[in-house]
């Protein structure tokens, strides 16, 4: 005789091994779903290597999958399982990742940004959770990149017929009147309907034991982040630029590198950093959001997570957002400029010290994001819970008030 199960479960599914903005996005849902249903649990699987060091709350668990490394050639090779080729990897990620949703059974199933994973590796997982009837939603940050590229990518991936029979809905974190995520990308009119703009994710200080003391008591400070930091280089050079030359900044630098930096780019600008009285380097911190609370302004490259939390702590912020191998950041940061949520400063080579400075000077007295008025910008976290709290199943109709799709 079965049972009906009274509980309900999300698995949540992330494909990168490299950076900290898919890892970061997940759990933060995850744990915004714990925390407003007490009989839903959240599993999510991920590549991350670092995904361990992070905490997880009370229904929140991970399974972590062997990882991969993108080369910049853009080809990918495992990232520790030195003896397997990368097609063994795979299909041993494959394999992983379906048993787990066999043994899961989850009610929801979210995928993040890659809709069939990668290399298709969740491809067989969708169809066999859409054969239990398990609701199946493809979660996509604001900006995924300029449409000359992105149109040619998914075709190469054959991701439109996916989006039509495999998914129930395409959440979108963000907002159409801030960027049109799949503008230039024709979409039948079916997978348009699915297409479901929630509003940025609200980040949240999470409670810990004790808070780290700041490094310079309690002088204001700016905080200066690359998230993951494995292509952040540019940004901290050019920071360390203006502290070197100029002793008479308006306040001091707390830089954090990142997890993802190459240990000789780190141990280098470490080096300088440590000659300069006003600046505090940090290799990694898992508790970001509260330096950010507490800072006096953000300089940032203009990652999806980063940008929410400079939203979310209304913090003055400065991006200088990379430009290659994707436009995202870019396009991003110029949005945000354009609506008077920040300011932008391109690196084009010379990173002088001088401009820097003036950036930093300017910092001060630029406006924080709250004076602008753009309604629903971070209701991301409450309208995913009220998706997510309507009766499982597929979906025949979105409520028009959070629907970005075409009626």
């Amino acid at each position: 005789m079965s049972v009906e199960r009274t509980d309900t479960r999300v698995l949540i599914y992330s494909h990168d091994s490299f950076g900290l903005g898919h890892l970061r996005r997940c759990r933060t849902i995850a744990h915004a779903l714990v925390g407003a249903d007490p009989n839903l649990s959240v599993l999510i699987i991920s590549g991350s290597p670092i995904i361990g060091s992070f905490d997880f709350g009370e229904r929140v668990d991970f399974v972590r999958i062997p990882g991969v490394i993108k080369l910049s050639d853009g080809e990918y090779k495992p990232l520790g399982l030195s003896r397997f080729d990368i097609a063994k990897t795979i299909a041993l990620r494959e394999a992983i990742i379906r048993q787990a949703a066999d043994a899961f059974d989850p009610d929801l199933f979210i995928v993040d940004k890659e809709p069939l994973g990668l290399r298709g590796e969740v491809a067989d997982t969708l169809k066999m959770l859409n054969a239990r009837g398990t609701k199946c939603v493809l979660g996509l940050r604001d900006v995924l990149d300029e449409p000359a590229l992105l149109v040619p990518e998914w075709d190469r991936k054959n991701v439109l017929p996916a989006l039509d029979a495999l998914y129930d809905e395409i959440w979108i974190y963000g907002l159409p009147q801030i960027y049109e995520t799949l503008a230039g990308v024709t979409l039948p009119d079916q997978v348009r309907r699915k297409i479901v703009y929630t509003g940025y994710l609200r980040a949240g200080l999470a409670q810990i034991a004790a808070v780290a003391p700041l490094p310079f008591g309690d002088r204001p400070y700016f905080l200066v982040t690359a998230g993951g930091g494995g292509d952040g280089e540019a940004l901290f050079d050019w920071v360390l630029n203006a502290y070197e030359s100029d002793r008479a900044l308006p306040h001091p630098a707390v830089v954090v590198l990142g997890p993802f930096m190459q240990a000789e780019i780190q141990e280098r600008l470490l080096a300088r950093a440590a000659l300069l009285p006003d600046v505090a380097a940090l290799t990694f911190d898992t508790h970001m959001e509260h330096l950010m609370s507490r800072a006096a302004g953000v300089v940032a490259m203009g990652g999806y997570n980063t940008f929410c939390e400079i939203l979310s702590f209304d913090q003055p912020a400065l991006l200088m957002p990379r430009t290659q191998p994707r436009l995202e950041q870019y396009i991003r940061a110029a949005r945000a400029q354009e609506l008077g949520l920040a300011a932008m400063l391109l690196d084009e080579g010379a990173r002088d010290a001088r401009t820097m400075a003036t950036a930093l000077r300017q910092l001060t007295q630029q406006a924080r994001p709250s004076g602008v008025v753009i309604p629903g910008l971070l209701d991301g976290l409450a309208n995913i819970n009220r998706l997510v709290g309507r009766k499982p199943g597929r979906v025949t109709q979105i409520p028009h008030s959070i629907a970005g799709g075409a009626p």
